[in-house]
């Protein structure tokens, strides 16, 4: 029995053969599923659409009307099962990704270049933005899939894990910590630092404030590379996610530091928590999470 959305593929077949019983035996049917759809459709259209004659059927004026809007319904119906199979193979369709600037440091590239050498066929798109944005354009459908850090409890999407993020401490080129593991910060006492604010409480830095000990913030820099070229003037030391190691400069040196002082970053891939995950997202999660194993390797921890 012919499906009902092949109905015009069918009324298409008795129109180009000039017979149900012609039309039924191309398509694989019995003449009377072919005859019950063009009865349903008649029906539904309220018109006759063939004259039956002693041998055959031929088409009415009604029937003549109908030809060209049936075979465009039939030509998007097969672009449809064409786009769909390509979505299902990754040979099309888009992909929207979104992460927060660290990230976009190594982990989100090097899975980018993976997907597309795999699946060239798939736009990826890429946006960058703070946690809460990505987490926002995610929520409302804007993004497929964002990389994002230490999400707020209560957000309404899914979340998935995908790795846990040192953090370091950028210091200048032949400091007496450079490259330990386990700094604390009153190893740090003294120092200068390099921050994204001048409130601590307000950056990385909000962990070291403690009774005894408040960082001394002497140049707020909110740029990255430029926290680098401060840091490599020997004008103070600033901390550093991990994630970002790749992207340092080879005149600045990196200490480890202590994860009782400042613990691990959870970063999380968030998805729509109202839709189905497609095959391109899927495909883009195994890459991310290929390349988060990766990406910390030979960073002191």
């Amino acid at each position: 029995m012919p499906e009902r959305h092949d109905v015009y593929e069918t009324f298409l077949r008795v129109a180009e053969t000039g017979s149900l019983t012609a039309a039924a035996r191309s398509l694989g049917y019995t003449q009377s599923a072919v005859s019950r759809q063009v009865h349903t459709l008649e029906h539904d259209l309220g018109t006759a659409l063939f004259d039956r004659l002693p041998r055959g059927v031929a088409l009415t004026e009604a029937g003549h009307v109908l030809v060209p809007h049936a075979e465009a319904v039939v030509s998007r119906l097969a672009a449809a099962r064409t786009d769909l199979e390509a979505l299902r193979r990754l040979d099309g369709g888009r992909l929207r990704v979104g992460s927060f600037a660290t990230a976009d440091a190594a982990l989100v590239p090097r899975a980018i270049a993976a997907f597309r050498t795999r699946h060239p066929r798939v736009h990826l798109s890429r946006d960058e933005g703070f946690t809460v944005d990505l987490l926002d354009r995610v929520q409302q459908g804007e993004l497929d899939v964002a990389v994002v850090s230490s999400p707020p409890e209560g957000v309404r999407v899914r979340l998935s894990h995908l790795v846990d993020e040192p953090v370091l401490v950028a210091l200048p080129s032949g400091h007496p910590l450079a490259g330990r593991r386990g700094v604390r910060f009153a190893q740090l006492e003294g120092e200068e630092w390099i921050a994204g604010g001048e409130r601590p409480e307000n950056t990385l830095l909000a962990a070291a404030v403690r009774p005894g000990f408040r960082p001394r913030v002497v140049h707020v820099v909110r740029e990255w590379i430029a926290k680098q070229g401060f840091v490599a003037a020997g004008l103070g030391v600033t901390l550093l996610p991990a994630l970002a190691a790749a992207s340092v400069r080879p005149d600045i040196a990196l200490a480890a530091m202590d994860p009782g002082e400042l613990p691990h970053r959870g970063v999380y891939v968030a998805l729509p928590a109202d839709r189905r995950t497609a095959p391109a997202t899927e495909a883009f999660l195994e890459e991310l999470r290929a390349t988060a194993r990766t990406v910390l390797d030979g960073v002191a921890t």
